[in-house]
């Protein structure tokens, strides 16, 4: 009699056990595919949103690196015809320059060579259609060519505005009415027809091979 309710005791006993769970069993098992709240997913995102999409072009021209003065740079002509290869060469900071005094307190005098590259005319875009140049002060402000009294600064010989033929080049000039603290180290910016920006850092004295050139140009 009493092995048999030893027996039972130990059923029941062994029942309890089972019913407990006390091993790693009870865990709850994940799902494949899913992650914990928190982590990052397998592309290493810890938002869960993965690679950014190709998406088409926002319109923005693109970004470049910056050239010295002197470099050139193969660019889209106007409309996206030819190839004009753009070297500013030469950077002249003045007052006065055709009889006119700067507004805001410096004329930068930039000129530079642009040469056809292919077999086809080719010609930087107008300034109307988003194209051409653009100062960058070492802020960020950006001012264009048209700024203070620069539109009435001329120079004879940087006076080119024709479509380069092919196998030809021209001399062109840009200037900006810029603040002293403007002229200081900018950026000298070019969009070309292709809406790509290239980009030339600037010194903050006269420079290049053409300096005397310039100034002669320059004077009333």
């Amino acid at each position: 009699m009493r092995a048999r309710v030893t027996a039972a005791t130990a059923v029941l006993l062994l029942a309890a056990l089972t019913a407990c769970g006390g091993g790693d069993d009870d865990k709850p098992v994940e799902k494949p595919g899913t992650t914990a709240p928190g982590e990052p997913t397998s592309s290493g995102d810890p938002t869960g949103g993965g690679e950014p999409s190709g998406g088409g072009s926002t319109g923005a021209p693109e970004g470049g690196e910056g050239l010295a003065l002197g470099k050139a740079a193969q660019t889209a002509g106007d409309g996206g015809t030819g190839v004009l290869e753009i070297t500013p060469d030469t950077i002249v900071f003045v007052k006065e320059g055709s009889g006119e005094t700067a507004e805001n307190g410096v004329f930068a005098v930039v000129t530079m060579k642009d040469k056809a590259m292919t077999a086809v005319a080719a010609d930087e875009p107008a300034p109307i259609s988003g194209g051409g140049w653009t100062w960058m002060a070492p802020d960020g402000e950006m001012i264009g060519w048209d700024s203070g009294n620069s539109p009435n600064v001329t120079l004879d010989k940087y006076s080119g505005a024709d479509p380069v033929q092919p196998g030809g080049y021209q001399w062109r000039a840009q200037v900006f009415d810029l603040t002293p603290a403007q002229a200081k180290g900018g950026t000298l910016i070019y969009i070309d027809g292709e809406n790509k920006a290239h980009r030339w850092q600037m010194p903050s004295t006269d420079s290049g091979p053409n300096v005397a050139e310039v100034k002669k140009q320059l004077a009333p």
